[in-house]
């Protein structure tokens, strides 16, 4: 891992993921720039003093070559969105698999490297959009996927919270002063930070793609340097239309991620906030509520079911989702090792090329997102959940 000490907030999110199913152990880490936090944050996590590195630098080089049976598979990147782009480079360019934390870099520029180098060297690149981990997001992804609702022509969705409602920049929030900071967050705040979670649902869910977009962009509270609300109306490849608000000073709010999508004969509505509960409604029949559980195989896709780990009435929420994600990449890693993925045309994941700078600033007006497949679909495994693919089935 780099990225992701003591000090952090993400890093212990994707830690406990990583861990949720067994299938991935943190072995080494550069888990701070600061020395003294590197080394404390190691030992409180068990790992090996010469495992424990000062530089993400050190540690690529080290643990690339180490033996094949000792090696890691990939490295988890958790740092601000300026240090994304560096240690991703440099880990596939020693042959090492990566995980980022979105957004995938700090321009479209080194975004588009990182593209290429994945397509080159055949490795393995997600990026962590949580909420695509949900049950019930690929549930609602399968039933849009088999045209139950008819062609969509409305996708509503939106992300308010309410935390920058003050200065907090200013006041010793360690959280707030990096993505409100150009230098570190990007040209944007409220629109890289949490905007991109909801135009990557609404692609995910829907499965169409964002082509034009009108911005209404907002600095509300006086002395900040970025961006902490904004309204998008959006248009899609088939026609339909769209409205994405994305705010953090709407005061008392949370986490309100939610998304609403209609189409011909019905639609259907997700809140993160009640994550297990995806609501049905149609044109000319009562509404019906579906909930998430492992023992619903005769009523929920199979998408849903096998990204779930209890029963019906048992919830799972924000942990489950992130590990959801990791299970799916680790099941991925696992299967090319034992059938790798040869002769297969752009060997490279898909890279959602949404960094903070671009996502409402393309001169073109159309978001830039390329769509590369380099695995066979195996029955056993959910392979295409992984992250926000672009493929015509769940």
């Amino acid at each position: 891992m780099i990225g992701g000490g003591k000090d952090a907030f993400i890093g212990a999110i994707h830690r406990i993921a990583a861990n949720m199913d067994g299938l991935i152990e943190l072995c080494c880490g550069a888990l701070s720039i600061n020395p003294d936090i590197a080394k404390d944050s190691g030992r409180s996590l068990f790992l090996d003093d010469d495992r424990i590195y000062l530089t993400f630098e050190e540690m690529i080089k080290k643990e690339a070559a180490l033996p094949a049976d000792k090696r890691i598979d990939f490295v988890t990147i958790v740092t601000p969105n300026f240090a994304h782009f560096a240690p991703a480079m440099m880990a596939l360019d020693y042959g090492l698999n990566v995980v980022i934390e979105k957004p995938i870099a700090f321009t479209l520029d080194e975004a588009k490297q990182l593209k290429q180098k994945v397509e080159e060297t055949g490795l393995m690149l997600c990026l962590m959009h949580t909420y695509s981990g949900y049950p019930m997001v690929k549930q609602a992804r399968a039933m849009l996927a088999d045209n139950v609702f008819g062609k969509i022509r409305k996708v509503w969705v939106e992300y308010p919270q309410g935390w920058l409602s003050k200065l907090s920049e200013r006041e010793g929030n360690a959280q707030a002063a990096w993505r409100t900071d150009p230098k570190k967050g990007g040209k944007s705040a409220v629109m890289g930070d949490i905007g991109t979670h909801a135009a990557h649902l609404a692609e995910y869910i829907t499965g169409l793609q964002i082509t034009k977009l009108c911005a209404d962009l907002n600095t509300m509270v006086e002395g900040r340097l970025l961006d902490d609300d904004g309204n998008v109306l959006l248009k899609f490849n088939n026609g339909a239309a769209g409205v994405l608000m994305a705010s953090q000073v709407a005061a008392g709010e949370e986490n309100a991620l939610k998304i609403r999508v209609y189409g011909e004969k019905g639609g259907l509505e997700w809140a993160q906030l009640e994550p297990n509960t995806l609501l049905i409604k149609w044109l000319d029949a009562p509404a019906q509520i579906l909930r998430a559980g492992g023992n619903y195989g005769d009523r929920l896709s199979s998408y849903a079911t096998q990204n779930c780990r209890t029963p019906g009435g048992h919830p799972e929420g924000y942990l489950e989702a992130f590990a959801n994600i990791y299970k799916n990449f680790a099941q991925t890693l696992s299967c090319n090792a034992i059938f790798p993925f040869v002769n297969v045309p752009n060997p490279g994941m898909v890279l959602n090329l949404l960094p903070a700078i671009n996502f409402f600033q393309l001169s073109s007006h159309k978001l830039v997102l390329t769509t590369v497949v380099p695995f066979k679909r195996n029955s056993n495994f959910p392979l295409f959940t992984i992250i926000s693919a672009r493929f015509h089935s769940p």
